[in-house]
């Protein structure tokens, strides 16, 4: 859930690939033709559902019989603009289908996206040395701010946690994503809001789409995975990595961004607890 964005799809490719029985659950937004391009041997293991993250019974319906779960949650595209509505949505979406999982006797593992915005924000950020996955966004500051996709995110997560805590049947662990690349980037993108902010505090990240599914299928698999991982794999933080940033964003631009006035910035996030379990899983 959701298998019909970009994460999705391709974990299901990715899945089929390595031998599993994969249910897909699109969403009414999906894509049916997920199927597409998949062998005949493998779309053997693979059955398709239509599911509502606010209907519990289609979340059931496609969990039944599943060992693990990978959560991702993806705004209609009609309506992909983030504000207080759509925080309440993921929040509601992310509560039902962690309530299903405990209830699927068969579940072992969910593997939750969420995104390196619920850890960044928060008001004394500048001065601290490091950010990792111990540290968490401020709603306070994120309403005040209106940064509403890390709110969405950062409250959606901890009400996943608090779920997966209180019911013991449930291991769950997170994946905090940073920015998706890739041809659907727009400046449009709700994870931009305050990026000349997340540039000047080192905390502008991005991801490619290979390693954040690699990232997935390997805390997953992994026995000994828990909390949350962060994952990218650049940092945006010198003036020339802010112009191909820009570039990347806004390809039609009519003006050539410039990287006059910005200073190289020292990264401070770091993924050391991702990159030590996936070379562990290698």
């Amino acid at each position: 859930m959701d298998a019909s964005g970009r994460l999705g799809a391709s974990l299901v490719e990715s899945l089929l690939r390595r031998g599993y029985t994969v249910h897909a659950a699109l969403c009414d937004h999906g894509d049916l033709n997920i199927s597409k391009g998949v062998s005949n041997e493998r779309s053997n293991n693979l059955r398709i559902f239509r599911s509502d993250p606010f209907d519990y019974q289609s979340i059931v319906d496609a969990m039944r019989g599943c060992s693990g779960l990978f959560y991702n949650f993806e705004p209609p595209k009609d309506n992909p603009t983030y504000d207080e509505f759509m925080v309440e949505m993921e929040v509601r979406a992310a509560h039902n289908v962690l309530e299903a999982c405990a209830q699927t006797e068969t579940m072992e593992k969910v593997v939750f996206t969420s995104s390196v915005t619920a850890v960044i924000w928060k008001e004394d950020r500048s001065s601290m040395e490091e950010l990792d996955e111990r540290d968490w966004s401020d709603p306070s500051f994120c309403r005040k701010f209106k940064v509403w996709h890390a709110l969405a995110k950062t409250l959606a997560e901890k009400t996943a946690w608090a779920l997966a805590m209180d019911r013991d049947t449930v291991d769950m662990v997170s994946i905090n994503a940073g920015l998706l690349t890739g041809p659907e980037l727009s400046a449009a993108a709700p994870y931009l809001k305050g990026t000349p902010e997340m540039y000047d505090d080192g905390v502008l990240v991005t991801v490619g789409l290979k390693f954040l599914v690699d990232a997935h299928i390997c805390v997953f698999e992994s026995s000994s995975a828990y909390g949350r991982y962060l994952c990218f794999d650049h940092v945006v933080c010198r003036p020339e990595d802010a112009t191909k940033f820009a570039r990347m964003v806004s390809p039609t631009g009519s003006c050539p961004p410039s990287s006059e006035g910005l200073s190289v910035r020292q990264p401070k996030i770091r993924s050391k607890k991702l990159s030590k379990a996936m070379l562990e899983n290698a």
